[in-house]
């Protein structure tokens, strides 16, 4: 075979190897954050990624970082070689769950919608709770033997120090960096430890948390958001900033595979609302 023929057959093998490279689907992803994502990829973030990469004909490939500050740093802008700072080429592309209109990534349409519950455990004294009001309306004896979990930051906490209730309040940390347990599973430990007996928590962790015991073990209340204090919201996944074409492809997939999506997270038996007009034009 001639030299010419060799070097003509190298660039075409050169020329064809990436059409036949294995495209990944690089998901950003918390390796401990039930329900939305695991190590094992039992989260429903997990399924929702594999339909989409099955969909692309791609296989998922996570990189794994605790949900924290500098989770977007760490990871969604982040280089492949930390060193090379002006590369084009990052450690993951897609971060499967954020709110919609995030102003630290480029947001998809939403494709769920969830809100706060006031978590309650059956048993303990509580069970005429039916509307979070009440809490501000009980005798004074009963609120001081309130036990009632309340985070560093996040609505619940502005909703306890609005109604008066701060003092009745255990606290936690939103991002503990623990790196057994999340904030989940954290308040799942101590509900059944019988140190909380009540807290306002976001859709999906009390749908865990509630999953971990029997059934009708909880009574779970939504929050109503009010012009002072939001508890519902819209949740997207997140991009880049300027990373039009993979959102448009996400946005696409999120429209036709709406049923599939919906199907997935219903199985986890998170509250869902409806998305508004005005949620989707949020993340505008």
């Amino acid at each position: 075979m001639s030299v010419t023929r060799i070097f003509l057959g190298l660039c075409l093998a050169a020329f064809l190897l990436p059409a036949f490279a294995e495209e990944k689907f690089k998901v950003c992803a918390d390796p401990l954050n039930p329900p939305y994502s695991t190590k094992n990829k039992d989260g429903f973030e997990n399924k929702i990624a594999e339909l989409f990469a099955k969909e692309l004909g791609q296989k998922v490939e996570y990189t794994w970082f605790a949900q924290r500050i500098g989770f977007i740093r760490n990871t969604l802008t982040a280089p492949v070689n930390d060193w090379d700072v002006d590369s084009d080429k990052f450690k993951c592309d897609i971060v499967m769950g954020v709110p919609a209109g995030y102003d630290l990534t480029l947001t998809t349409a939403p494709y769920y919608k969830s809100t706060y519950v006031l978590l309650i455990a059956k048993g303990r004294g509580w069970d005429d709770i039916k509307d979070a009001a009440q809490l501000t309306e009980l005798p004074l004896q009963r609120q001081e033997a309130l036990k009632i979990a309340m985070f560093d930051r996040g609505p619940g906490t502005t909703w306890l120090q609005k109604n008066g209730l701060l003092d009745q309040g255990i606290p936690y940390q939103s991002m503990s960096g623990d790196s057994e347990n999340n904030t989940a599973m954290q308040i799942d430990k101590d509900f059944k430890a019988k140190k909380i007996d009540m807290v306002i928590l976001w859709g999906p962790m009390a749908a865990y948390v509630s999953a971990q015991s029997p059934k009708n073990s909880y009574i779970m209340i939504p929050m109503k958001s009010t012009p002072g204090i939001k508890f519902d919201f819209a949740m997207a996944m997140g991009v880049r900033n300027g990373d039009k074409a993979r959102k448009a492809q996400l946005d696409k997939l999120i429209a036709t595979k709406a049923d599939k999506i919906q199907a997935i997270i219903a199985g986890y038996n998170i509250p869902l609302l409806p998305i508004t007009k005005e949620a989707v034009h949020d993340e505008d």
